[in-house]
């Protein structure tokens, strides 16, 4: 009977220890995942107030974005673009539904940016896009690799 009882008691030990170890891995990648949601936010504060210096600084040297037009553009046509001499006015900007991925040194960021954008009669016009990121992790810290844009389409009223 004891040698039956073994193979089962062993078992069950690598079972546990394989749940344990299996399980602890979410909880260690949550401050990863908080550090890439806040790199983002910081990119989204950086783009709407036209901070070169910052974007400069949490961009990879071949960071390359695309934008919602399809344009592909590198790391010195969005540094240009987002010159602080162009600035007109600040959109609010707000990253809703962030949804991580983390995969040792890299991470991609899925999320909703809800936009809102003054018009000249003074009434928000409100728009959406998804955005996708992906982040490489640097003995500094997290960087953006890349950014893409999509527009999302207003939803229409029912008939």
């Amino acid at each position: 009977m004891t040698t039956r009882l073994f193979p089962s008691i062993r078992l069950s030990l690598i079972c546990s220890a394989a749940a344990l170890a299996f399980g602890a891995q979410p909880a260690m990648a949550a401050p990863d995942d908080a550090d890439v949601i806040k790199l983002v936010r910081q990119h989204v504060a950086a783009q709407a107030g036209f901070d070169t210096a910052t974007l400069a600084a949490i961009t990879t040297d071949n960071y390359t974005e695309v934008s919602p037009l399809g344009e592909v553009d590198p790391r010195e046509k969005m540094l240009a673009f987002y010159a602080p001499e162009k600035k007109t006015v600040t959109p609010d900007i707000k990253v809703e539904e962030p949804l991580v991925r983390v995969d040792g040194d890299m991470a991609v960021l899925i999320a909703k940016l809800a936009v809102s954008v003054p018009g000249p009669n003074g009434q928000l016009r409100q728009m959406a896009l998804r955005a996708s990121y992906v982040a490489k992790k640097a003995a500094t810290g997290w960087k953006l690799m890349s950014a893409q844009y999509t527009g999302i389409a207003p939803k229409r009223p029912a008939p």
